[in-house]
């Protein structure tokens, strides 16, 4: 897909939700809040490093970012390292450094903060994984996730480890990917109650992690999502997340899917007319709104847009800042976009009504 125009392609005032988009382009060192007709309204400029994924706003008003450090763990793809949050004005306020760190981080709302790392597996963890390629360890070793919550003085206080804590037979890889890592994890929820839910990428696999017992309470597997990002649980505790359909078969296509973990039934699910125009193979996310849209991220595309539970496109914005994703190749991806409204904590009336 080449675009033909870059911003705001689709803007209806009478039925968009009004707020500010950020906008966290993945090879550029910069973010961007945005307003309803795609004009940059506040920025984070001069950030040290590319982005390790995306950023977003802590209900005080600042940024918590990830930067990708040259150290840590080989794998390459969803890599951070650093975790920085900033004031407005772009001052730092907290730092914390992990080389290992990737996709996710979250600010819990204890003031902790919980992420995502890789660590070596041990070979006889390693050994008893199942599925993937033959053959295409890194280097003859695999690498596995860990969750680690810490506070505020960067003391580790809860880890979690999937080589140690699951039961690694039951969960093969998808046939199709390296067997360079298990199980990919992409996505980390803090759960009000201290439980943790987790999307793992090459499981085609959404778990939610006791605190306590280590185990999972409640997970659900379907390989036809094709390797989801983004799980998210809504306050009717309902989940959402952005089911890629990578690998699922000619014509693949995205969708945004909500279910109710208890009857594990399907309630709402979006994708498009026809299906194939909507496809972001990897990254990607959705944010249910406060009107009862979904702000969607087609990552790949650095396109975000709104739809109405209907299903209907009420605004658009392709984002137009490329950057350089390897030498000669520039790309404008997104892994996820978050809206916040003018009234809400993040922006607490710093920019008044330009929302809009």
């Amino acid at each position: 897909m080449r675009y033909l125009q870059f911003g705001i392609t689709i803007y209806d005032p009478a039925r968009a939700t009004p707020g500010f988009t950020l906008i966290v382009p993945n090879f550029r060192n910069e973010a961007y809040l945005i307003g309803m007709r795609g004009e940059v309204l506040h920025q984070w400029t001069n950030l040290p490093l590319r982005p390790g994924n995306y950023a977003y706003l802590l209900k005080n008003g600042n940024l918590l970012w990830a930067g990708r450090t040259a150290e840590g763990c080989p794998l390459q793809a969803g890599k951070g390292g650093l975790l920085r949050e900033y004031d407005w004005d772009g001052n730092v306020l907290w730092e914390y450094r992990d080389d290992n760190q990737h996709h996710d981080f979250r600010r819990c709302e204890t003031g902790n903060t919980l992420y995502l790392g890789w660590e070596a597996m041990r070979p006889e963890a390693a050994a008893r994984v199942r599925g993937g390629q033959p053959g295409t360890e890194h280097k003859g070793r695999m690498y596995g996730d860990y969750v680690r919550e810490i506070d505020a003085s960067g003391t580790t206080v809860w880890e979690w480890h999937a080589q140690d804590d699951l039961d690694i037979e039951r969960y093969p890889l998808n046939p199709l990917v390296h067997r360079d890592e298990f199980a990919h994890a992409n996505a980390c929820c803090p759960l009000p109650n201290g439980d943790v839910m987790l999307s793992f990428r090459r499981l085609s696999t959404i778990m939610i992690i006791d605190r306590h017992t280590r185990k999972p309470r409640w997970e659900q597997r379907d390989d036809s999502w094709g390797m989801q990002h983004d799980c998210e649980m809504l306050a009717n505790g309902n989940i959402t997340w952005f089911a890629n359909g990578h690998n699922t078969g000619q014509n693949p296509f995205s969708r945004v899917i909500e279910l109710d973990p208890g009857t594990r039934q399907t309630v709402w699910e979006y994708q498009g007319n026809p299906p194939w125009t909507f496809f972001s193979p990897h990254i990607s996310g959705a944010q249910r709104l406060a009107s009862g849209h979904t702000l969607i991220c087609e990552g790949q595309w650095g396109r975000v847009f709104e739809v109405t539970p209907e299903g209907e496109i009420v605004w658009e914005y392709i984002n137009p800042h490329h950057g350089e994703q390897r030498p000669g190749v520039f790309a404008n991806w997104v892994f996820r976009a978050y809206r916040y409204a003018a009234d809400s904590q993040e922006i607490r009336g710093r920019l008044g009504s330009l929302g809009a």
